[in-house]
């Protein structure tokens, strides 16, 4: 198994660079169920944000993308079922995706609740809000 970079996914997703596009794809598409990448929880949370400020992704666009990488069997997403969740309450909320990211991994450690200033969290990621 290799971890992969926020870079990586990037190149290989935006198809945008020409020297390094081409190596992110060889290296992606030579990944295997016995060799896979890995993908960390915050390489998703950069990916979502270099996605969204830096490619004008749409949420629906964001959304596509973060299930392919969870749905590739080449790949190995850190906290998958967590990071499901998040993605649904994402799809469906107000909340930016990593804001619904530290309230799902923060309830599955057992939190009795996550803390915010943000009310769209608040609203639609079940965090609290501090007043």
């Amino acid at each position: 198994m290799i971890g992969l970079d926020t870079h990586v996914l990037v190149r290989y997703i935006a198809q945008d660079d020409p020297k390094q596009s081409p190596k992110a794809t060889g290296l992606i598409e030579s990944l295997t169920t016995a060799a896979p990448g890995y993908v960390s929880v915050v390489a998703m949370v950069e990916l979502v944000w270099v996605l969204a400020g830096c490619y004008g992704s749409t949420k629906n666009e964001i959304c596509a993308v973060l299930e392919a990488l969870l749905r590739t069997k080449e790949l190995v997403v850190a906290e998958a079922d967590m990071v499901w969740q998040a993605l649904r309450v994402f799809r469906e909320g107000r909340a930016d995706f990593a804001d619904c990211l530290i309230e799902r991994l923060a309830n599955a450690a057992g939190c009795d609740h996550t803390a915010t200033f943000d009310r769209d969290a608040a609203r639609t990621c079940a965090m609290r809000l501090v007043e």
